[in-house]
């Protein structure tokens, strides 16, 4: 019934000419269906694919690695066809970004499936959970008995719902600090800011004795809002973070942070502290790496792009991400992919797509993709592997991500939100509106709430 109703939706976004605005956020009637539906979709899977041999089997794997990462995901896809003994194929597609990925796999249900295994983005987690088209992972892991204490727990929660991993980690990031450690020196700061206040209070000293230009390159991503959100140990959105309940409301209007952290943000720029740099996760990182400002916020997976960037023009720092205030106890949830097993009920393709994700969070497999790529190693042991050893030493910062990460609680996971795409659009458009009009926090964070609000209503009510 529910998929009915997505495809239905997809279809009539399609006949419009777009698939964006059609994510999924089911209301708690049909979330109990779903997941009884997928159970039963997914057991003859579950139970029988360690008897239905892959030999000869190949699978599609969709993903959103351009560039130096999409290079790294071919030299695995390669690796791993060249050495497997059941001479499974892997044909890794690259669908663009992850908002590309995700509507091309809604406009692919309506039909029929077009991959084996896809890659989504964080928040793509609870459209895929709501849809139905998914075999757990946890299905595959238990079918096996796959140890998943292989997997970083800080990690794993994220995907985890009601004990049930829905997906595989596979490209994992938080974001963190960067500071320029030699307009520090100059202004002779010896202690690192680690609250929006302590930014401000190191603010003149950048300025007029450090040599920036900037004192912190701020972009207006909607990313950093949640984890200031997570900071404070407070939630984004009602029924536990949309993980015990499909969320119907946002909480950050209710609990006040929201405002606490619009309140410090609009202080930074109020005092010409952090000036208005565009929007997106990006939008900071050029007058970083130009040497304009002192700092900058940014995922953890652009260090080696960062230092590329530098140069060698000043050393780079980094610091754990910023609390809201100095009283704050929270911590920060990851951002990045993770890998969703599609229900073709084909066991033996399920059983391939099974020992290829294997593969990719194998100790050695993490290891280079943590060499190749930034991002954090989502499976422990790979921080034995000689390789990861050789990367951390070449690049000490990295360590900063890893204790973070380590710092921080399953309770930080982070909200699941099926209409997030649009969400951070919003809470982007109001964090401009504020900064570029002089919007109060408290005026700026019921807008936000209102029109979010409005699409998780309006999706439910197309769900029921």
């Amino acid at each position: 019934m529910k998929r009915n109703a997505i495809a239905a939706c997809m279809a009539l976004m399609v006949a419009a000419g777009s698939v964006t605005g059609c994510s999924s956020q089911t209301g708690t009637k049909e979330s109990d269906t779903t997941a009884q539906d997928t159970a039963a979709g997914t057991e003859a899977v579950k139970s029988s694919a360690a008897e239905n041999k892959a030999d000869g089997v190949t699978i599609t794997f969709w993903h959103s690695m351009g560039g130096v990462n999409g290079e790294a995901i071919n030299t695995l896809v390669e690796q791993f066809n060249k050495e497997n003994t059941d001479k499974i194929t892997v044909e890794a597609q690259y669908q663009g970004s992850y908002d590309d990925a995700i509507n091309k796999l809604k406009s692919a249900q309506i039909g029929s499936m077009g991959a084996d295994l896809v890659q989504i983005y964080d928040i793509g987690t609870r459209f895929m959970i709501d849809s139905g088209w998914v075999v757990p992972m946890q299905d595959l892991i238990d079918g096996e008995g796959w140890d998943l204490s292989q997997v970083e727990p800080n990690i794993a929660a994220y995907y985890t719902v009601d004990d049930v991993l829905y997906s595989m980690p596979f490209n994992s990031s938080t974001p963190i600090l960067y500071y320029n450690k030699d307009m520090f020196e100059k202004a002779g700061i010896t202690e690192i800011p680690d609250s929006l206040p302590k930014i401000a209070a190191v603010g003149d000293g950048l300025l007029e004795k450090g040599g920036a230009g900037e004192v912190i390159s701020l972009g207006i991503y909607g990313w950093f809002f949640e984890q200031f959100t997570s900071k404070q140990g407070a939630d984004y959105a009602d029924n536990g973070n949309g993980r015990t309940a499909a969320a119907t409301a946002v909480d950050f209007d209710k609990n006040g942070a929201g405002v606490k952290t619009l309140t410090a943000w609009k202080a930074l720029a109020d005092q010409g502290y952090a000036p208005n740099v565009g929007r997106g996760g990006d939008a900071g990182l050029a007058d970083f790496s130009a040497g304009k400002a002192a700092m900058t916020l940014g995922s953890t997976a652009s260090l080696k792009q960062i230092l590329n960037d530098v140069n060698g023009k000043f050393e780079v720092g980094t610091a754990y991400f910023p609390k809201v205030s100095d009283e704050d106890q929270g911590g920060v949830s990851i951002g990045g992919g993770s890998l969703w097993a599609l229900n073709n009920e084909d066991p033996a393709r399920q059983n391939a797509v099974w020992q290829f994700v294997k593969f990719l969070v194998s100790p050695a497999s993490q290891a280079y993709w943590n060499s190749q790529t930034g991002y954090f190693p989502v499976t422990v042991a790979a921080h034995e592997e000689t390789v990861f050893q050789e990367n951390i030493a070449k690049y000490p910062q990295f360590e900063t991500a890893i204790d973070q990460l380590h710092d921080s609680t399953p309770q930080s996971a982070g909200a699941l939100l099926s209409i997030f795409p649009e969400a951070r659009q919003i809470v982007e458009t109001e964090i401009e509106n504020m900064l570029n009009n002089g919007t109060s926090p408290e005026d700026t964070v019921a807008k936000m709430a209102e029109s979010i609000n409005k699409s998780i209503e309006d999706y439910n009510l197309l769900n029921e």
